[in-house]
């Protein structure tokens, strides 16, 4: 790691809103200027949210709290100033850079007094040279202007569109989720949400160094590696300098050495018996230790080390096909979408391992990062390159129509390409995708429908990006992407399943054709524990006519007026649903609730996986970015709903279930997506006396093993209960049949007496 000063920490903050900044004579752009000010000062925490400091100094209530959130709103107009003092003394052979790893999101930098430079991207990581620092004492001001403001500035035109909270998003690049989201409150926050510090990097450097897998044989046993370099280099003459690479994983290495001809190239290495990297449930995903160094005359100048995946990634789609291979072995996606985990997004890097463990003991091969967020923390990155978990990256943007005029498409390139550089050399990004639901809201405007082929965003400049900084790895336009063709067909391969949110076992659901889901959830109550921590006593219920409720649904306004306050009753009607009534007691609702969301994704899960057409499901979502009635399976406070555990269970590589009713029959299978045939021994019963239906053991070979059949008639209500052993690992299962509605005690006692799960 290259030497640095550590700037995080305490910064004096001055908070003011826009109407009272527009009267000054000018703004402070000292620390010594800032200690002058007539404003109240406190101390902002790098990295930090402004709104974190506010509270902690007791300006403001909690944010979570009741009705509290709205509160924020009246925030929206403040300019933050964040002031410091540091040490600098130089190193010779270097030149020092201000490294911002996240400003969010529109900023001046001041340094000594002097303007040094403007931030205008929430995402990106901002190098700014500073060869005005000086020797001893230096002081550092960063004015962040408020973004709702700012954004009034940018044209719009009567095409664009986006949801009702979020037209400031089509231009600025911020997380869209920040304006109000179903999933999200409004908070538009601000601050230097990622570390700051002072990067002395040597004059002469390594700019980029991307080793790509060109070719993996897995039935040769070999595999072709290109190292892409490019270096700044400040001599005329490069015989004195050197590119070496090595990687090492056990008893396998690549090396190369070689003079610099030019400060860009390519080196080409073949490599026999490799170690391949694989996704969880496929094999080991092996890492090579890397280094790429320059030296001159022996010495090293700069280096990079990474871990490095030997592999392939593809995407075979068409209008009948969308599969994913992995060194040219088709891989089904089994994952979560990754949405914000903290809307502070300071807090992201505190709560990612905790959630990352979560996202392990589900089960999960994969995750798509979801255009609404914020492009993540390397941990994240680096976790799923050492687990075997594949990432589907979206790029920032979401259900919106966005401007294609030059200088969005600039910033949207320039924007493409540093993120690129920063995650590609991770095996486990899979997939680079242009946005989420773009497409969805161009074919969705009813009476100017346009083709969203046309997008000379996602079309060209992503593409584009994508093909000149990535070049082995596959790109879709959108999720789910509407080909012109496909749309005429009424058949997407790859589809986000929301439609009515009715009955899990609707039509809608049952009778999808599409064969990869890439978002399908279902609402499920937090449990009062949580609930308790969030909401006044007197607040808990009933839910209806209850505006903390809603404002944890996400709701950014009062009175059930706004666009999501129908979260709650939808809550409530699929609880109906399911059970003939909705509970009028609190802890029967949370219960009926969470059985009700438990139960749908199981079986999304199992309908993906039973039916060999289909190649992946990412199932909507793991966990909530703050306290909140959601779709997620894991709570803010890291309590785990029911959905949880039926989603750990339905994961498992080994899977005894029930297959879907057809001419009154259901037939009981064994799963299997273990590397080699095992053998089991299994039980089904059924009901609550538990009577044994079936008991033997077989041999599960790879794929689908069919049990049994047994008659199937929808007026009887039965809960069949599956036990299996294999190799000493054991699995449990069940299957809820008939149709509704169901007795929520018999449910009750069915958690109690099989799962050992009570309520």
């Amino acid at each position: 790691m290259k030497k640095r000063i550590d700037l995080n920490g305490d910064y004096l903050l001055l908070c003011a809103k826009n109407k009272e900044v527009r009267s000054w004579t000018s703004i402070p752009a000292t620390v010594k200027a800032l200690k002058k000010s007539e404003e109240t000062l406190l101390y902002g925490k790098v990295p930090g949210n402004f709104e974190l400091d506010l509270y902690r100094e007791g300006i403001i209530e909690d944010p979570f709290y009741g009705t509290n959130v709205w509160e924020l709103q009246k925030l929206e107009s403040m300019h933050l100033f964040y002031g410091r003092t540091f040490l600098f003394h130089g190193m010779e052979g270097t030149e020092p850079i201000l490294v911002m790893e996240g400003v969010d999101t529109i900023a001046e930098i001041f340094l000594n007094g002097e303007k040094i430079s403007d931030c205008r991207n929430m995402f990106l990581i901002h190098e700014i040279p500073v060869p005005e620092v000086r020797e001893g004492e230096n002081d550092l001001v960063i004015h962040i202007l408020p973004a709702c403001i700012e954004a009034r500035k940018y044209p719009v035109s009567a095409y664009n569109n986006t949801l009702k909270y979020n037209y400031e998003t089509l231009r600025l690049r911020k997380s869209a989720s920040m304006f109000g989201w179903d999933i999200t409150p409004r908070i538009v926050s601000a601050g230097l949400w990622r570390p700051v510090y002072i990067e002395y990097r040597p004059i002469e450097h390594i700019r980029q160094a991307y080793l790509m897998t060109l070719s993996a044989d897995i039935t040769g046993n070999k595999a072709s590696l290109q190292l892409f370099f490019d270096m700044e280099i400040e001599a005329d003459d490069l015989s004195e300098y050197e590119i070496r690479v090595k990687g090492i994983h056990e008893n396998s290495c690549f090396e190369y050495g070689d003079r610099l001809w030019f400060v860009s190239g390519k080196v080409d290495l073949e490599l026999k018996c490799p170690h391949f990297w694989w996704p969880r449930g496929y094999g080991e995903p092996c890492l090579y230790k890397t280094q790429v160094g320059l030296y001159k005359s022996g010495q090293l100048l700069d280096s990079r080390e990474f871990d490095f995946g030997i592999r392939t990634a593809a995407l075979n789609r068409s209008k009948n096909q969308f599969q994913f291979t992995i060194n040219g072995k088709n891989i089904f996606l089994m994952g979560t979408n990754f949405v914000p985990i903290d809307v502070f997004h300071s807090r992201d890097r505190e709560r990612l391992p905790k959630v990352m463990e979560l996202l392990w003991e589900s089960g999960c091969n994969s995750l798509r990062i979801w255009g609404g967020s914020v492009y993540e923390d390397d941990f994240l990155y680096e976790y799923c390159d050492r687990k075997g978990i594949l990432i589907w990256q979206d790029f920032m943007m979401a259900c919106g129509i966005h401007p294609t005029d030059q200088d969005f498409c600039r910033t949207m390139g320039d924007e493409a390409v540093q993120i690129i550089r920063r995650l590609r050399q991770h095996p486990s990004l899979l997939l680079w995708s242009g946005d989420n639901e773009c497409d969805q809201s161009v074919t969705f405007q009813m009476y100017y429908r346009k083709d969203p082929n046309r997008n000379y965003i996602t079309r060209t400049v992503l593409r584009d990006a994508v093909d000149f900084e990535d070049p082995v790895r596959p790109y879709l336009p959108s999720s789910p992407f509407y080909d012109t063709e496909w749309e005429s067909s009424g058949f997407l391969p790859e589809d986000h399943l929301w439609g009515p949110r009715d009955y899990y076992k609707s039509p809608y659901y049952k009778q999808s054709s599409c064969l990869f889901a890439s978002e399908i959830g279902y609402h499920g109550c937090v449990s009062r524990k949580s609930m308790e921590k969030f909401l006044p006593s007197w607040y808990l219920w009933p839910w209806q006519d209850n505006d903390c409720w809603l404002a944890h649904a996400s709701e950014p306004e009062g009175g059930g007026k706004g666009s999501y306050s129908y979260r709650i009753g939808l809550m409530a009607s699929q609880t109906e649903r399911l059970f003939g009534q909705i509970p009028d007691d609190l802890d029967d609702f949370i219960l009926a609730s969470q059985i009700s969301q438990a139960e749908a994704l199981k079986f999304f899960i199992e309908l993906f996986r039973l039916d060999p057409k289909r190649t992946g499901i990412i199932w909507w979502n793991l966990i909530d970015g703050w306290p909140q009635f959601s779709d997620a399976a894991v709570d803010y406070y890291f309590e785990k709903k029911l959905a949880f555990h039926y989603i750990r269970q339905v994961q498992q590589p080994l899977l005894m279930a029930m297959k879907e009713p057809e001419n009154n029959k259901t037939e009981a299978v064994i799963l299997n997506t273990c590397p080699d045939p095992r053998k089991i021994k299994a039980k089904i019963m059924v009901d609550s006396i538990n009577t044994v239906i079936w008991e033997g053991e077989l041999t599960a070979d790879i794929g689908i093993t069919p049990i049994l059949q047994l008659d199937y008639h929808p007026e009887e209500k039965r809960i069949y209960k599956m036990e299996w052993e294999s190799d000493g690992e054991t699995g449990s299962n069940h299957c809820l049949a008939g149709e509704p509605p169901f007795s929520l005690e018999t449910y009750r006692a069915f958690l109690n007496d099989f799962y050992k799960i009570s309520f």
